[in-house]
């Protein structure tokens, strides 16, 4: 009782123009999304957020560790995935736009990889800077392998990178637990600014 007092009576010292300052916590940062690392090719070792698909697929519960991130082809996957050997047993990058979420995750299933991730590629899109609530596009399917979906920058970014490069893929961890990683740690993309 003495300690609510003790509080009532500072804040009601605070005047309307006074500031209450909370540091920003990891917990305020992931929110409920899940992170990745590239761990090669170096040019790309950093940390990405990715927001799960809110309403198909499974979860990213099964830790990753140096697993292929493949480009898909067509980068689209609105159709069958042509590049299917890559594809195996990695986790494939995919471009938003010309069909649902479900049917992009769906492709890269039947193609062989293990988790989704697709991004927005079109930087003059309304959504290229906000992450994207994929949803579930109300057909008698369903996915059994994660999806989530990556910022456009970053998208942009990687797909650049690996093409200057001549490659069709990138090394990462996914999931990676940030949990008790403060905020200043995070290795994020100098690109963001976050």
């Amino acid at each position: 009782m003495l300690i609510v007092l003790v509080v009532i009576a500072t804040l009601s010292q605070c005047t309307a123009t006074s500031t209450i300052h909370m540091p920003v916590t990891t917990q305020d940062i992931i929110a409920g999304d899940v992170f990745f690392e590239i761990v090669s090719p170096q040019d790309l070792e950093y940390t990405y957020r990715l927001r799960p698909a809110k309403d198909f697929g499974v979860s990213f519960s099964q830790k990753l560790e140096n697993v292929p991130m493949v480009l898909a082809d067509p980068p689209e996957a609105c159709q069958k995935i042509r590049n299917v050997r890559e594809m195996h047993g990695s986790v494939a990058l995919m471009d938003r736009g010309q069909c649902s979420f479900l049917t992009k995750t769906l492709n890269a299933e039947a193609a062989g990889a293990i988790g989704a991730i697709i991004t927005e590629y079109n930087s003059n899109s309304p959504e290229f800077e906000h992450y994207i609530e994929m949803i579930h596009d109300k057909t008698n399917r369903d996915a059994q392998i994660p999806a989530g979906f990556l910022l456009g920058k970053n998208g942009i970014i990687i797909r650049s990178t690996l093409l200057r490069m001549k490659r069709v893929h990138a090394l990462i961890n996914i999931p990676v637990n940030l949990t008790f990683t403060p905020p200043s740690k995070i290795n994020h993309p100098p690109w963001l600014g976050w």
